[in-house]
């Protein structure tokens, strides 16, 4: 057994007065936060769906894309990698009663929101193509189907959509002013059982375009364009005209949203850059979430 011995330290005497202390410095309270408004910190919220990755100049740049609600929906401010400066975007309000396109209770996908109100509108600085308008907002199938090279192709498609049911097409398009030409078509039908069919078997299949545009020469699916740009709900198929290009460069994509189809087009002598095309794929995408 080892034996164990408690050490005892010697306390010291009592000092006959207490030992000057310092008076501690007082510390600041920290300044309260600021109030965020309510509606901002939704709209943040709102915001967090996914990122969407573009590289220009050998750099990669980062900005939010979303799942909206029908509420204001943020533009995206010109940026170095050449995005381009849209305004801030509001969703047109539903009638009374009416679910949203990918509501449960909305069997046949439809947007029950004025077609018209749902095209992107043209970016800051851009001039607008007037012709695309149509009569009071409706573009007629004709000048809808001029966008396509073979004149069989167009009479192929003009059926296809009567047989359909198809109802009216909305459109917009402009110019900015690095000469890129875009145009935006939404057609809308019965149900989005009939756009899928469409999209999936004629249209808009995985290697290329069903129906070459005119213009555009080859295209190919591209492969460049960000998964995440992709909204869950909202199947797309991008194309890029592949080398030789013609008097433009063409790119092109395909959205299948509910009862819409949805065609993109950028043209520009040249090169039609990425990065702008992706963002307004990406932007009409939301609008018709």
């Amino acid at each position: 057994m080892t034996e164990q011995t408690q050490a005892t330290t010697p306390v010291p005497p009592m000092p006959t007065a207490p030992p000057s202390v310092p008076e501690p410095i007082p510390v600041p309270e920290p300044a309260p936060a600021p109030k965020k408004d309510r509606r901002a910190l939704r709209s943040v919220l709102r915001w967090t769906a996914a990122v969407v990755a573009f590289a220009a100049v050998g750099a990669g740049t980062a900005y939010g894309i979303t799942g909206m609600e029908r509420t204001d929906v943020p533009g995206l401010a010109t940026a170095s990698d050449g995005r381009w400066d849209y305004p801030t975007l509001t969703l047109p309000p539903l009638p009374s009663g009416s679910p949203g396109p990918f509501a449960e209770t909305n069997k046949a996908g439809a947007h029950y929101a004025d077609l018209r109100a749902l095209l992107l509108p043209a970016p800051k600085g851009a001039t607008e193509d007037k012709k695309l308008r149509g009569a009071d907002g409706w573009l007629a199938t004709k000048d809808f189907l001029a966008e396509y090279a073979e004149k069989d192709d167009r009479t192929e498609l003009a059926q296809k959509f009567t047989d359909a049911g198809l109802r009216h097409i909305a459109a917009r398009g402009w110019t900015t002013t690095d000469g890129t030409h875009t145009r935006v078509y939404l057609l809308q039908f019965g149900t989005a059982a009939v756009v899928d069919e469409m999209f999936s078997a004629d249209i808009a299949p995985y290697s290329s375009p069903g129906y070459p545009l005119r213009g555009a020469g080859a295209s190919v699916f591209d492969e460049d364009f960000p998964e995440a740009a992709r909204l869950e709900k909202i199947p797309y198929s991008a194309y890029v005209e592949t080398k030789p290009y013609g008097a433009e460069h063409v790119r092109q994509a395909y959205l299948s949203a509910g009862d819409v189809l949805a065609l993109v087009v950028q043209s520009r002598k040249g090169v039609a850059k990425a990065v702008p095309f992706q963002q307004t794929v990406t932007l009409q995408s939301q609008l018709l979430d």
